[in-house]
């Protein structure tokens, strides 16, 4: 798996039109924290029981039209949830599966608040909230 960080990310998509962005968080997350402009949203769990999604692999596959050679950038809350899914998609034989380090919102600061360290917002990064 690769790692990249929010801005190099970003300029890989857009120099990869055949990249796919996956939000992997959960749907709330996705329609109210915000999102990349441009990612599907595929959770890896969701509440209540967070037990994850044993389709996961299946779901991100037609996404990619079952091309699993594709590359398929994940992000999640903090770049953590997303390496766990990465690896669900190289046991499914994905060949080019990128993490995005630092999230969406970044790591906790001092405050224990997100947002204010790093993260695809927080880079100013085109993003939308549902």
């Amino acid at each position: 798996m690769q790692h990249l960080d929010p801005n190099a990310a970003h300029a890989f998509l857009q120099q990869t039109p055949e990249a796919v962005l996956v939000d992997c968080r959960t749907e709330i997350e996705h329609m109210y924290v915000g999102h990349p402009v441009g990612a599907e949203h595929v959770a890896w769990q969701e509440a209540p029981d967070w037990e994850i999604d044993p389709d996961f692999a299946r779901k991100v596959g037609r996404l990619v039209k079952g091309d699993l050679s594709r590359p398929v950038l994940l992000i999640c809350r903090s770049g953590s949830r997303s390496i766990f899914a990465g690896e669900a998609l190289e046991s499914a034989g994905f060949t080019q599966v990128i993490n995005v380090v630092e999230g969406f919102e970044g790591p906790l600061d001092e405050d224990f608040h997100r947002g204010t360290q790093g993260g695809w917002r927080f880079r100013g990064l085109p993003w939308q909230q549902t």
